[in-house]
């Protein structure tokens, strides 16, 4: 597998097209590029994992009505920016559905074969006008092959600082085939995933039942295992399109050929998932936490995400003070049966706690470590054999004024 870290992305599997226009979708009149489209001439097999809110936005439940449809096929997917389209009613799924429609009518498609999603502010009708009048624009772009798809990438962030993308490309005994994928997301980031959409591309075709199978387990092992804020939004979504550019049946291929997929898959989720997490809102640090040693994997990821979450311990990671207290304060919290005097504590490979007793000699190490921009906390147990990792980082005043009003 070969794989490249930034790029076209989503258009790097051959067949796809993308665009990504100003429609105006704030009201603001600055110019930003807000709607964004990807197209395939090929119907294309899809999979797709969706928020576990309660509240789901119009698009997210569009979508997965959809999908319920085991043999469905697409051709498009457009997606706003600026506005969510959550909590709008029945007025909200109109437009959704209106949206569809309108994608279809300009590329000579069904509505059925358009998917819709959305990101932005919560509880706000869509500006349907001129959403449509983009639409328009949008469509003529790819219907002539316009190179959109770093303006796509541009067309779906909110409060993203930049476009995040990359792509794997494996050796077939048919050709290479691709997978491509970007993403958005930078705040009201927590599992499941949240304010979070991203997007797969492949030039390989499959069913959708193993689509599926093979996207839900990459998200497990990536989206799902990310947290900026604690917060779960209403619209997070991950999509896989596979048009069959390549003329390679994933099912027809080899054993190998198949690992090497779904090692590509994982690796653009994880990336992808990864730079999220970099690229949250007014943060500075990545931090790698990992909980092993736990009673089990449940307890363990209950345990990662207490610390994870925990608005002391990103404050001192901000701070860069190596405050081990808050730290076993919420690993304790999380009530999986600690024992204190098993626990060890690593920042990096620097001790901290070795059986419950602080190694101090190390302490001027652990202050070097947590001022780096990037860092690994392990939390052995030594119960089990329970494990679990979480990706996150730390909380900064910045974000509090970034985020205390829209």
């Amino acid at each position: 597998m070969k794989f490249f870290e930034n790029g076209d992305g989503l258009t790097e599997a051959r067949g796809f097209f993308c665009s990504g226009i100003h429609c105006d979708v704030r009201g603001n009149k600055d110019g930003k590029l807000d709607l964004g489209l990807i197209y395939s001439k090929k119907p294309c097999g899809v999979a797709g994992v969706f928020t576990t809110n309660d509240v789901k936005a119009a698009p997210v439940l569009y979508c997965q009505s959809l999908l319920e449809d085991s043999n469905a096929r697409f051709h498009a997917l457009i997606v706003n920016s600026g506005n969510a389209n959550a909590c709008t009613g029945k007025m909200g799924l109109a437009d959704t559905i209106k949206t569809a429609k309108e994608v279809a009518r300009h590329l000579n498609i069904h509505s059925k074969e358009v998917l819709v999603c959305s990101t932005g502010r919560i509880g706000a009708p869509l500006p349907m006008s001129r959403i449509t009048a983009g639409v328009k624009d949008a469509t003529d772009d790819v219907i002539n092959e316009f190179d959109g798809a770093l303006a796509f990438q541009q067309a779906i962030l909110t409060s993203d600082t930049c476009t995040k993308s990359c792509s794997a490309k494996i050796d077939t005994s048919m050709g290479e085939i691709t997978v491509g994928g970007v993403v958005k997301g930078a705040g009201m980031i927590e599992p499941n995933m949240a304010t979070m959409l991203a997007f797969l591309t492949t030039d390989a075709s499959a069913e959708n039942s193993y689509l599926q199978s093979i996207l839900k387990k990459a998200v497990d092992c990536s989206f799902n295992r990310i947290t900026i804020d604690g917060d779960m939004s209403t619209n997070d979504s991950v999509i896989l399109l596979a048009n069959g550019n390549s003329g390679v049946d994933l099912i027809k291929e080899k054993k190998s050929v198949q690992a090497a997929f779904v090692e590509a898959v994982h690796s653009v989720c994880a990336n992808l998932a990864k730079k999220c997490v970099s690229d949250g809102e007014k943060v500075t640090k990545f931090i790698k936490l990992l909980v092993k040693g736990a009673p089990n994997d449940g307890a363990a990821e209950k345990v990662a995400r207490c610390i994870g979450n925990s608005l002391l311990v990103k404050s001192s990671w901000y701070g860069e003070d190596p405050n081990w207290g808050r730290i076993i304060d919420s690993a304790g919290y999380a009530k999986i049966g600690l024992e204190f005097e098993t626990v060890d504590l690593l920042y990096d490979e620097v001790c901290v706690l070795k059986n419950g007793e602080p190694v101090l000699a190390n302490k001027g190490t652990w202050k070097e470590i947590v001022s780096k921009k990037e860092f690994s906390i392990t939390l052995d147990l030594k119960l089990s054999v329970g494990s679990f990792e979480i990706w996150t980082n730390d909380l900064s005043e910045e974000y509090v004024n970034f985020n205390k009003s829209e």
